[in-house]
């Protein structure tokens, strides 16, 4: 009930415009390529009075080939946000689920790019796909995640070893399912190692990133129903973003705040 009440709540091209002319603009209308304030508006665009340059809201944002209605473009970016599925969001916007996909992932591409090194206690497990494999691991009590696709279907010490290297702080405690990769793994890196034995019904110390692999199979499947090894890094990578800062998601204005910014000049 409630999402279909914010559904309902959409803004008006008029309020949406406002939204985005502040956000990119701030309290004054500038240009974007001499940042001068001498500016006239007409119709709808804008002309810079000093380097004479033509201008929109969006034609200096990774919005400017935009071709929707605003209307339209807000109804995406809240279904997206929800984390409403590819159908149920092309049955909203009555837009075909090629242009939701196209969509989602414009959205997913402007994300910002986190990288985590994890410490203290971490817990490291693997997952399988056709014609990929993921590494991941988790800082117990915490939303801090790492990740690595690997292009073939199956892991070896020496990617383990690299993984490490890379997001894991030395003399942490790491904790995995004694897998044979992981035997002697703190020869390589400086690590306590501790395992679970899921043969044995221990899971204690790796229930945490079971869980998370549960949370992002559960979350590819509902919202985009199957995923190929071609899509699987951009799908992990909203996955992590959505787990890490779910900030970033509470509504679309918010989401445009801290991604909608102007493109450099040359």
């Amino acid at each position: 009930m409630k999402s279909m009440y914010q559904l309902n709540q959409i803004p008006s091209s008029r309020q949406i415009e406002k939204y985005i002319r502040r956000i990119v603009f701030g309290k004054n209308m500038f240009c974007p390529e001499c940042r001068s304030r001498k500016v006239v508006r007409y119709e709808a665009r804008y002309r810079c009075l000093r380097c004479r340059r033509k201008f929109s809201l969006l034609s200096h944002t990774w919005l400017g080939n935009m071709k929707l209605h605003y209307e339209k473009f807000w109804m995406l970016l809240w279904s997206w946000t929800c984390a409403i599925p590819i159908k149920q969001t092309a049955a909203l916007t009555r837009l075909s689920e090629h242009t939701v996909r196209h969509w989602f992932g414009v959205f997913r591409a402007h994300l910002p790019r986190e990288t985590h090194v994890l410490e203290r206690i971490v817990q490291l497990d693997e997952a399988y796909g056709k014609g990929w494999s993921l590494v991941m691991a988790k800082q117990p009590d915490s939303r801090k995640v790492a990740y690595v696709i690997l292009p073939e279907r199956s892991v070896d010490r020496q990617d383990a070893v690299k993984f490490l290297e890379q997001y894991v702080k030395p003399g942490s405690k790491l904790h995995t399912d004694g897998a044979m990769i992981y035997r002697g793994i703190e020869r390589w890196w400086p690590v306590v190692h501790g395992t679970d034995i899921h043969a044995k019904w221990e899971f204690s110390k790796t229930s945490e990133i079971e869980g998370t692999f549960g949370n992002m199979r559960t979350f590819i499947r509902r919202m985009y129903h199957h995923v190929t090894a071609e899509k699987m890094p951009d799908y992990l990578r909203e996955f992590a973003v959505r787990f890490s800062s779910p900030e970033m998601f509470k509504n679309p204005k918010y989401y445009l705040q801290k991604s909608l910014m102007l493109a450099p000049t040359c």
